[in-house]
């Protein structure tokens, strides 16, 4: 079942349990979705789906960064438990370990000893986890790795 059917699904089931919550995150994850789709001119794949799940998912954490300085606690709450609901949708994150592993063996093909080379490490990192990591953590171990 591809992730577009399990949200449809999902959805349907909200819908019936009265989870207004729910139903307001897929509606906006569908409406992201058909939006991204009408760009391509055709049905959106599992890889063409993921990178718009993210997206939504940036955003909520952008929202909650803002929301916590501002010491709205509540509204900071409410777009965690949204990020939680696309979360479901999206493929398990990398463990720190596993993604310092990959970090460390990019810098080493990418033969990179000083941050000029950051860039390089970075995109060869990217294209390997694919959704796996966001692209905030993979930049601070890079950071981290070269600055020693």
């Amino acid at each position: 079942m591809s992730i577009e059917e399990r949200i449809d699904q999902d959805l349907k089931a909200a819908l019936k349990g009265g989870q207004s919550d729910v139903v307001s995150v897929l509606r906006l994850a569908r409406a992201g979705l058909k939006n991204k789709q009408i760009e391509l001119g055709h049905p959106l794949t599992d890889s063409e789906v993921i990178p718009v799940l993210q997206k939504e998912v940036k955003q909520r954490q952008d929202s909650i960064d803002q929301y916590r300085a501002a010491k709205r606690d509540e509204l900071a709450d409410k777009e965690a438990h949204e990020a939680e609901i696309l979360q479901r949708y999206l493929p398990a994150q990398l463990s720190d370990e596993e993604l310092q592993t990959l970090v460390q063996t990019a810098i080493g093909q990418a033969d990179a000893t000083t941050m000029a080379d950051m860039g390089r490490v970075i995109g060869a990192v990217m294209a390997e986890v694919r959704g796996k990591a966001d692209g905030r953590r993979v930049s601070a171990l890079v950071k981290q790795q070269l600055s020693r």
